[in-house]
């Protein structure tokens, strides 16, 4: 054995070494397809509304469908990263994946100090979301959806109390225009279907026009037809009652990463005595 031997012995991948070069490849894997999911949603959904038209292509930044789409394709080009990088022993694509993870953790962590300091800000931040919603609710299906999930699960009717639909009330500068009681239409003085206590006619048919004409009933006898209290009470509620599994969704998540983060430190570290010890073994070969 020569010098040079014996300053670096032989190295070679441990059973632990490849456990967590395939792990690491099939959990990327398997997210970059979820990732893969998500774009084609979103592009399906951008498609459909034709958001790329020449005339909507300026209000493309507020469309909800948008947010499928960035986070899709950040979360197939991350993942694929580490796919790429964990089956090819590509170092510079590990380095960018955990540098890239680690961002994420930071920004998650920071998010959350965040939240936790305005946390009585909160509900005025939630309030504003839905008024803003209620302002899109007939011009953008995306909104609508979401609003109609909202007040359908947890029964509940605007933000505050059902007469929200009918406030004239400008937000974003948009105007609540087509529930209030002076505009034109069918919908005046109405809300939408999915405020109704019973929605389906017979139990089965939807009838969309089960809440119109509902603000100009008084309370008794709108409370048999449509949901008086707002949703923000609701979402307040449900936010309180499932705070403990929203924390730990979250700490979940940042654990996953940590421990993503850990195994790519690793694997860079057996890849570079891998390759550093074969590159003595060609030099000492050629010795």
């Amino acid at each position: 054995m020569s010098v040079n031997d014996e300053k670096h012995p032989n190295f070679s991948y441990s059973l632990m070494d490849y456990f967590l070069k395939y792990f690491m490849f099939l959990c990327n894997l398997l997210f970059t397809v979820l990732g893969l999911i998500v774009l084609t949603l979103g592009v399906w959904g951008l498609n459909t509304k034709e958001s790329f038209a020449q005339e909507n292509i300026g209000t493309i930044g507020t469309d909800p469908m948008l947010i499928l789409f960035s986070l899709g394709f950040l979360l197939t080009l991350l993942c694929l990263t580490g796919c790429v990088g964990a089956l090819r022993e590509y170092c510079c694509l590990l380095k960018v994946f955990s540098a890239t993870v680690l961002v994420l953790i930071t920004a998650q962590v920071l998010l959350a100090i965040v939240v936790y300091s305005v946390r009585d800000q909160i509900a005025g931040y939630l309030r504003s979301g839905m008024l803003a919603a209620m302002a899109n609710y007939q011009d953008d299906p995306d909104v609508r959806f979401i609003t109609d999930e909202i007040q359908f699960s947890l029964q509940c009717c605007g933000a505050d109390n059902y007469r929200d639909w009918g406030v004239n009330i400008f937000v974003f500068s948009i105007i609540l225009r087509y529930y209030n009681c002076s505009a034109p239409g069918v919908l005046a003085c109405g809300v939408p279907a999915t405020c109704c206590i019973n929605p389906l006619e017979n139990g089965t048919v939807w009838n969309s026009q089960c809440g119109v004409g509902a603000q100009l009933l008084d309370e008794f006898t709108a409370q048999s037809v449509i949901f008086l209290g707002g949703c923000l009470g609701g979402i307040t509620h449900w936010i309180n009652q499932h705070e403990g599994l929203i924390g730990t969704v979250g700490t979940i998540v940042v654990g996953v990463e940590i421990l993503a983060v850990f195994i790519t430190t690793r694997l860079l570290e057996s890849i570079h005595w891998h390759k550093t010890h074969q590159l003595h073994r060609v030099i000492n070969t050629a010795v």
